[in-house]
Order: structure tokens, then sequence, then C-alpha cells
């Protein structure tokens, strides 16, 4: 189920660190927990979900990451892993292959601005439905 947070946020077009911005995108959506950039700046870069989305899916966006693949690269555990996966395949921006037992993993086409598109039409489609549940409910008081 598509599932993320809405923000509206300065686009940071400005910006030239890379991390900063990365880091302020991901947690407006819902990806990363909300942080405070000047106090755990260092942190946040270091971390898991973090390295998981920029080391291994934006900057490799065109591999396919088995399991153990990205367990030997990031140095975590199993549920560590799956529970960041969970979360990026629930904006669905992420592929999944799967390769005789074994499943792969990479940012959808290979790109985020491509994978984005998929994002954007959820969020499109969600509000649709909003907008029709809010239209019934309107209807319903009016009785």
């Amino acid at each position: 189920m598509f599932e993320m947070n809405i923000n509206i946020v300065n686009p940071m077009k400005h910006e030239k660190n890379i991390d900063y911005v990365l880091l302020t995108f991901l947690s407006s959506i819902g990806y990363l927990p909300r942080i405070d950039p000047q106090r755990d700046f260092e942190t946040a870069i270091k971390s898991v979900p973090y390295i998981l989305f920029k080391e291994c899916f934006l900057e490799h966006g065109e591999r396919w990451w088995s399991v153990d693949e990205l367990l030997a690269y990031l140095k975590t555990t199993r549920p560590t892993l799956y529970r960041h996966l969970n979360k990026l395949k629930s904006l669905d921006i992420l592929e999944e292959r799967q390769e005789g037992m074994s499943k792969r993993y990479r940012l959808r086409y290979g790109d985020l601005s491509k994978a984005w598109t998929f994002v954007e039409a959820n969020v499109n489609l969600a509000m649709q439905n909003y907008r029709i549940m809010v239209d019934h409910i309107s209807s319903l008081i009016r009785r």
C-alpha cells in the first residue's frame, strides 16, 4: 500500500551540499525521521537507511541488489534492511525482481526522476480518492 508524508518544503535549488538536500528530502517524505540538520547531520548521513538510499540505490541506480549484497555493503541485520526496503517499497520507488529463490532491488527505472513519476501518480490518485470521500461525506451530512 502506498504511504508517504506530504509537506510543503523549500526545494533548496541553490544548496550545493547533496547530503543536506537529500537528507531534507528523505526526511520530508517520511523515509527518514525528522531531524535537526544542525545537530543530527553527521549521524544521519552515516545511518543505514540514508546509505541504502544514497549509495546503493541513487548512486548505483542501474544495479539490481540482492538482499545478501545489501546486507554485506551496509553491515546491518536482515530485519533492519527489510524495514527500510519496505519503507521504500511503500513509496513505490523501488523495483523488485525475482531471481530463483531470491529477490533483487533497485530504484525504479534506475533513475530517481523517473521513479518519482510513480510517487506523483500515487499522490494524485490518493488526492482524487480523498476528494470523492469529502464530497460523499458532504452529501451524507446534508441528508
